[in-house]
């Protein structure tokens, strides 16, 4: 399907885009079923949040709207929104005249095996860490080279995500999904207050879980915590949760709660 750019069919984006030029923007990579955007406020509130973060305004109503016609005519895939600060001349200092661009592009949703799904995955060992930027932590800005670098590690198709830690250590996700522990009954999941992407699906499911009345858990997470997890998955908005069943030395079997949660993020992109 073919580009938007401002509400408008486009092939092109200008030299002068500050997206291109900085990564000075940020992006939603959301799930098209029948014609409708799944989880789209939540994706709308992380870009609302993400723009204050940055300075970059944009009006969230026409934001809104365009992603709203734009799903409607992809029927089914993914799309991606992309916000950036607008064009400028050279130089790191923001033109105070320049509008945001809204920029939609659409495809099919990606396909994988259903191994991933019904069996789990194997997490790669990725060696890349994440800079520690409290600025950007949570945000979906479109400053991907750590996880472009980290994705470049391996290319053995057995691994199918990567998990990735900070400069200290710490867990903190997956290269395109986050990640979850069971550890005595409880879901942990790592804090996004340094650095990483508070996910979406990620949200939703740490909200269902509460609702469920479960213990949940939002803190600092370290490798040897891998070791006492009964369950550990990845999620994210595109293919919802999948069972970790492998990471180095260590093995899991998908468990109760992992199948409870995978069931209500698959609900929502099944639908």
């Amino acid at each position: 399907m073919q580009a938007w750019l401002d509400g408008q069919p486009c092939e092109a984006l200008g030299l002068k885009s500050r997206g291109l030029a900085y990564g000075d923007g940020v992006f939603e990579t959301v799930a098209v079923r029948g014609g409708q955007a799944v989880l789209l406020e939540r994706h709308l509130a992380r870009v609302a949040l993400g723009c204050k973060r940055l300075a970059i305004v944009v009006d969230l109503a026409v934001l809104r709207d365009e992603v709203v016609r734009y799903a409607a005519a992809l029927g089914e895939g993914v799309l991606k929104l992309i916000v950036t600060r607008g064009d400028s001349a050279r130089g790191y200092a923001p033109d105070p005249q320049a509008s945001a661009r809204r920029i939609l592009q659409g495809g099919p949703s990606p396909v994988y095996p259903s191994t991933h799904r019904e069996q789990g995955v194997q997490l790669y060992p990725c060696t890349t860490r994440l800079a520690e930027q409290p600025l950007l932590a949570g945000l979906k800005h479109l400053n991907r080279l750590e996880q472009v670098l980290a994705r470049a590690e391996w290319t053995d198709p057995s691994f199918a995500e990567g998990l990735m830690l900070d400069l200290s250590g710490r867990l903190v996700e997956g290269v395109y999904s986050n990640l979850f522990l069971v550890i005595d009954g409880a879901l942990h999941t790592p804090s996004v207050q340094r650095c990483g992407v508070a996910g979406v699906m990620r949200a939703e499911l740490l909200e269902q879980a509460a609702g469920l009345g479960l213990q949940v858990i939002v803190d600092d997470l370290w490798p040897a915590d891998l070791a006492r997890a009964d369950e550990v998955f990845v999620c994210n908005s595109v293919y919802g949760v999948w069972p970790v069943q492998a990471f180095t030395s260590l093995r899991w079997s998908p468990g109760p709660l992992t199948r409870k949660l995978q069931g209500i993020a698959h609900a929502l992109l099944d639908a």
